[in-house]
């Protein structure tokens, strides 16, 4: 098992996520600790520009194992689809939709023990009575009233009251910890923190969830958005249910559209 970094040549959404699963599809790696994706290939209006055919051949490929899409992945990060950069206060109408819908969320077995989007919109420690603390709003305002302390601009989603259990696998959260720093020319970098991350599962989704939420924060802050970070702690190729022997067939398609895409 490789213990030294590994961080993917390519700035591309898709093709950092296909070097990393290979990488963990070679013989005799397990685990990587740790892997650093770097994210910069991103157009002027901050969104991350993804390669369709590597992004879909994943989701018919999660489809086949019951997995959710990369897409349902990334919306338990940032629900883009209830956010509406033209409007007049979006960030308000944003908290608002989700809001609304979140007894319908909350209620779905895989959100029993919480959600991405909502501990970051309403952060309370479990048994607290204060009210819930709205972290992206909170960092938002923070940086338009001038105080630009790098320490400022962090968002918490592990919560020790209820995160600190005996489970051997406890799934949510895997997400840590976000930051949220300006950088270059108007700029901002997103790096998000996972412990453990899987790379089949879940992986594409994520990079896709944080970018997504990168774009409406530098929207909000008056930046742009430039980079996003994942940083694993340790990546592993999938879970125990997924067998390594039951994605080889996937791996060659992977490598395959990654040969076309580098060629292109």
């Amino acid at each position: 098992m490789p213990n030294e970094p590994f961080l993917p040549t390519s700035r591309s959404l898709s093709i950092a996520w296909a070097e990393v699963f290979l990488k963990l599809m070679d013989h005799s790696v397990s685990e990587l600790t740790p892997v650093i994706v770097t994210v910069t290939d991103v157009d002027g209006s901050g969104i991350a520009s993804e390669r369709p055919a590597i992004r879909e051949r994943l989701d018919r490929e999660l489809a086949t194992h019951g997995l959710q899409t990369c897409h349902t992945v990334a919306n338990t990060i940032f629900p883009e689809s209830l956010w509406v950069p033209s409007e007049d206060d979006s960030a308000r109408r944003l908290y608002e939709r989700y809001e609304s819908i979140w007894p319908r969320v909350r209620h779905h077995h895989q959100n029993r023990r919480g959600v991405y989007f909502r501990r970051l919109t309403a952060y309370r420690p479990d048994g607290a009575t204060s009210e819930p603390v709205n972290q992206l709003q909170h960092i938002i305002d923070t940086y338009r009233h001038g105080n630009h302390r790098r320490s400022a601009l962090q968002a918490a989603v592990f919560d020790p009251t209820r995160d600190h259990t005996n489970c051997r696998q406890q799934g949510f959260p895997c997400l840590q910890q976000i930051a949220f720093v300006p950088v270059d020319d108007e700029g901002l970098c997103v790096t998000g923190f996972y412990p453990t991350q899987y790379l089949f599962e879940r992986a594409y989704g994520n990079y896709l969830g944080l970018c997504h939420l990168g774009r409406f924060m530098a929207d909000q802050m008056g930046l742009t958005f430039a980079r996003m970070i994942c940083i694993a702690s340790v990546a592993r190729r999938s879970d125990s249910k997924v067998t390594k022997a039951s994605l080889e067939s996937f791996a060659d398609d992977v490598r395959l559209t990654l040969a076309h895409e580098e060629s292109a």
